[in-house]
């Protein structure tokens, strides 16, 4: 057992049809245990991991994962911080990974402005050319905006029609949130929720179209309050659910039904 492990607070509650819509689960953060983390998370309930590539090397294990358990899903994508490897030899190895039996999504794409590992326009044009592969394909995109949100908007808006999504780890106020959802948009709602000074999170998110929440981790990142400091895990997306259904107003069984709903109709998983 890991020491993050030792520390992290699996909730007891057993809620089936638990979806986690982005966790990194080919990361080596889950290379001792697994099999174990996958184990926690059918006893929390979950039924739906779905994992995102950030490179190339990310998205071949990610694809390898899928194929070894039917609760796994995948998407293939490079992350803005990556985007200064994007080439054409990278797109079409997205496109090939992308027509797999297991990929349901394109992505992690985006644009980060905040850390700036890549130069900007080398983040554009990547983010481009993936959401013309998602339209491509008819696949969603799995998007990662922080510190950039005018300029992925605009990017976005030219695929208006075309690619629909979700904004993964949605951190923005009821403005972004108004001109997402317009564009087709779902939202990605993970452990900052839980989160003691995220009321400014929390009050966009009660303002979000139930039709477009969707469950994250963002695992082994960001796990929700009286985790901080431990590894995150999918199992623990149950407690996100738990305070998601407080802000709304509604008990948690029936968050975790719309969520799943919501994920299903978004990645075509029922």
């Amino acid at each position: 057992m890991s020491p993050s492990d030792r520390f992290a607070r699996v909730p007891l509650e057993t809620l089936p049809g638990l979806t986690d819509t982005h966790c990194h689960l080919d990361l080596p953060a889950f290379d001792a245990d697994r099999a174990q983390v996958l184990d926690r998370a059918r006893r929390a309930g979950l039924t739906r991991i779905l994992i995102p590539g950030i490179d190339l090397p990310g998205s071949r294990r990610a694809a390898q994962l899928a194929h070894s358990d039917p609760m796994l899903h995948f998407a293939p994508g490079i992350h803005p911080h990556d985007s200064g490897t994007f080439d054409n030899r990278a797109l079409a190895e997205l496109r090939s990974l992308a027509r797999d039996e297991g990929a349901c999504a394109i992505g992690e794409t985006g644009l980060d402005y905040f850390r700036d590992l890549a130069p900007r326009d080398r983040q554009r044009e990547a983010f481009r050319a993936q959401l013309a592969l998602a339209g491509e394909l008819g696949l969603p995109a799995i998007v990662h905006i922080r510190d950039a949100e005018a300029d992925a908007l605009a990017i976005l808006s030219e695929f208006a029609g075309r690619v629909r999504g979700v904004l993964h780890a949605f951190s923005g106020d009821a403005l972004l949130a108004e001109k997402a959802a317009a564009l087709g948009f779902y939202f990605g709602i993970g452990g900052p929720l839980t989160y003691a000074k995220a009321e400014r999170l929390r009050t966009a998110f009660r303002a979000l179209p139930p039709d477009r929440i969707l469950l994250e981790t963002d695992a082994p990142y960001r796990p929700p309050e009286g985790n901080r400091g431990a590894r995150n895990e999918p199992a623990l997306v149950l407690a996100v659910a738990q305070r998601a259904a407080a802000e709304r107003g509604i008990d948690t069984p029936a968050l975790i039904i719309l969520t799943r709903r919501n994920a299903g109709t978004l990645f075509a998983w029922e």
